[in-house]
């Protein structure tokens, strides 16, 4: 039993040291000239005009969150829907409370004005 914990621990013994060793060697052969438009910040390969930093509405994050939320959820319900054939009456009424805890979360959502794109 001990022996199969050394080979995990080796695992990530090596697992850390590859990288490591490989960012440590990098450092060391890589040429360092910097020079001012080396340091200088990169968007898109043109030169920025007035301010770069813009300020987006929380809006957008909470729709995309709210989007992404409900979507995995949905691969959740495809095996379900998938096995509908085979399904015992205790499977399907914990799919129906699925399905109705995610009614419940889209209603939430949709009352607090997080699915208004303004």
């Amino acid at each position: 039993m001990l022996d199969h914990w050394l080979y995990i621990g080796l695992f990530f013994f090596v697992a850390m040291l590859l990288p490591g060793a490989a960012i440590f060697i990098a450092s060391i052969l890589a040429p360092k000239k910097p020079n001012p438009i080396k340091s200088s910040p990169y968007e898109c390969g043109i030169e920025t005009v007035g301010e770069s930093r813009i300020q987006f509405k929380a809006q957008y994050y909470i729709y995309a969150l709210v989007f992404l939320i409900f979507e995995v959820e949905a691969v959740f319900l495809f095996p379900w829907a998938a096995a509908y054939n085979q399904l015992t009456l205790f499977m399907v009424v914990e799919g129906l409370i699925f399905v109705l805890i995610l009614v419940g979360g889209l209603l939430y959502a949709w009352k607090k004005g997080a699915l208004e794109w303004r």
